[in-house]
């Protein structure tokens, strides 16, 4: 791995409107083209929105839904990717050739090439289906790279996984943050008049954004994904209003000690930028760690406890029966 300096966003998408959402996607990738970044990551669905998705008939997702790559949105991606030279990951629904939808993470980089994660833990709507695949693969920039996506990330064997297969950089694109949950310690609602007073009182919605709803919630967990795998962890998320309820933003990158590198508590769309420095994988704790694993013993690993859930309906059910993250 080389130094790359990456950027991570987080803004207000529109639910439905490609054209305006793509338009906020290519004013960060120019920004950031002005500070040199090599590699830039937007949030998950931020293409087509996200939590209106789960009250979309399958008619409705169908019209909404693209191809991967040949579609429009891919192609838009692709061809800023190669005018600012830069790697660029972005969330929308996409259909195959067979009519299957999926919650995928489109990266498209400058030498033309396309990869693509669908997302593996996938809840938002019965007519989106869950992807089988780690998407883990060499970038322009010298590095190699991983896509998870938001609950994907939850997991540790995901992330585990995507280290054996030689990840050294992970891109985690979120919507999350805000969310309601029977937790009394991690996440919860904001109140939508918390985000629509943010510019008179911005003190009021970062403060929920640096606690259990957001931040908190965040360093309880995050931190360990990069620190025990070794991996700089590229973590973008949706800010403010997401059908009932507030992302919390908090757009970081960490190192892979777990160490946040740069990171934003703004209330409002923006972005952050960190140059990752190879060197730190070489003694870091994680790298090493891995070294010294013991698969004999791992079996246990994958094989059914009898007590596995399918992702619909194992996380939170809400009135509707849709499993929440």
């Amino acid at each position: 791995m080389r130094n790359v300096t990456a950027a991570s966003v987080q803004f207000e998408h529109q639910p439905g409107d490609k054209e305006a959402n793509l338009a906020k996607i290519r004013h960060f990738v120019e920004q950031a083209a002005q500070r040199n970044v090599e590699m830039i990551v937007f949030p998950e669905c931020c293409i087509t929105g996200y939590l209106f998705l789960k009250q979309l008939s399958h008619e409705q997702l169908k019209e909404l839904a693209e191809p991967v790559f040949d579609g429009p949105s891919s192609q838009f991606l692709m061809a800023l990717a190669k005018e600012y030279k830069m790697t660029i990951g972005a969330g929308l629904v996409e259909m195959d050739d067979g009519g299957t939808m999926y919650n995928t993470y489109v990266v498209a980089m400058p030498d033309g090439r396309f990869e693509r994660h669908r997302k593996i833990h996938c809840f938002i709507s019965e007519h989106i289906s869950c992807g089988s695949e780690f998407t883990v693969f060499d970038t322009p920039h010298g590095c190699r790279a991983a896509v998870l996506t938001c609950y994907d990330n939850n997991l540790g064997e995901n992330v585990r996984i995507a280290a054996l297969k030689g990840a050294e950089v992970l891109l985690a694109p979120h919507q999350a943050g805000g969310c309601k949950t029977p937790s009394p310690y991690c996440m919860g609602v904001i109140e939508r008049s918390l985000w629509d007073n943010r510019k008179l009182e911005p003190e009021a919605i970062e403060a929920e954004f640096k606690g259990p709803k957001g931040r908190q919630w965040l360093m309880t967990w995050l931190p360990a994904r990069a620190h025990d795998n070794g991996l700089f962890l590229i973590f973008s998320n949706g800010v403010g209003v997401d059908g009932d309820e507030i992302r919390t933003g908090n757009a970081m990158i960490l190192d892979p000690y777990g160490r946040v590198l740069t990171e934003t508590f703004k209330a409002d769309d923006c972005m952050v930028v960190a140059e990752l420095n190879a060197s730190l994988r070489d003694n870091c704790t994680g790298v090493r760690w891995i070294k010294t694993r013991r698969p004999d013993l791992y079996a246990m690993l994958a094989m059914p406890t009898g007590l596995e859930l399918d992702i619909r309906s194992s996380r939170f059910p809400d009135e509707a029966g849709a499993a929440r993250e």
